[in-house]
């Protein structure tokens, strides 16, 4: 094994693990915008809503996110005078990296749904009734009490989505986007030292979830001071 060569991919992939974040942090933030949409569909009480929310979640989580990207990258091509009509065929569908966003936001939104409807199902119904009892509005109620709970119940699942969706961003490369992934097979290519660029590459990823998971459990301990030991 060449430790060098390892030592020296690893520092060309720095540039890959920036694109990486690029495309995680607007997927992530577009998903959870959405997720919220159709988690409010599914909880909203109408029919016609909740089956269009069940409907989406069932397909994205159903089919696997290669399939995704290829769709929306190659596939609405098909639809180019349409796209063109409605002014959005030369951005973003025509480009690798937007194509690559919407497909990871599209996805995540589906589990990341499910998980806000997790958490607002676990917030203690006592706990509302509670709060109503104090002559809270169904507004302060939501606010003070439903939200910080659901979001303490949701934050260790959303994390591991987190950690998926940086694992997941490797299959951009399937569509030219230099990201980790991406770089080491373009390095791999030209040194023919698969084990060596991939565990580069492994050791980045590794690294990149670890500042996640420790963000994550950051997060979780500032939220939950009642569950800290006490000191005497």
């Amino acid at each position: 094994m060449d430790l060098d060569l390892i030592l020296d991919t690893f520092g060309r992939l720095l540039g890959g693990a920036l694109v990486t974040i690029e495309l995680i942090v607007p997927a992530l933030a577009l998903g959870v915008v959405l997720a919220m949409v159709l988690a409010l569909m599914r909880a909203s009480g109408n029919g016609i809503l909740s089956r269009i929310s069940r409907g989406y979640v069932f397909v994205f989580r159903g089919t696997p996110l290669l399939v995704q990207i290829f769709l929306i990258y190659f596939g609405l091509g098909q639809f180019r005078p349409l796209w063109e009509a409605l002014g959005v065929w030369d951005w973003p569908l025509r480009e690798a990296f937007p194509c690559a966003v919407i497909a990871f936001a599209m996805n995540t939104a589906a589990y990341t749904s499910e998980i806000i409807r997790g958490g607002l199902q676990a917030v203690p119904f006592g706990q509302i009734e509670a709060a109503r009892a104090c002559g809270m509005s169904r507004s302060l109620v939501f606010r003070r009490i439903t939200v910080p709970i659901a979001v303490r119940q949701a934050l260790p699942a959303y994390g591991n989505e987190i950690i998926l969706m940086v694992k997941a961003s490797s299959l951009a490369s399937i569509i030219t986007i230099m990201e980790i992934t991406g770089i080491a097979k373009q390095i791999n290519s030209r040194t023919f030292a698969p084990f060596e660029v991939f565990t580069a590459a492994g050791i980045l990823y590794l690294a990149m979830n670890f500042v996640v998971a420790q963000g994550i459990r950051a997060v979780e301990w500032k939220l939950t001071p009642h569950l800290r030991r006490r000191k005497h």
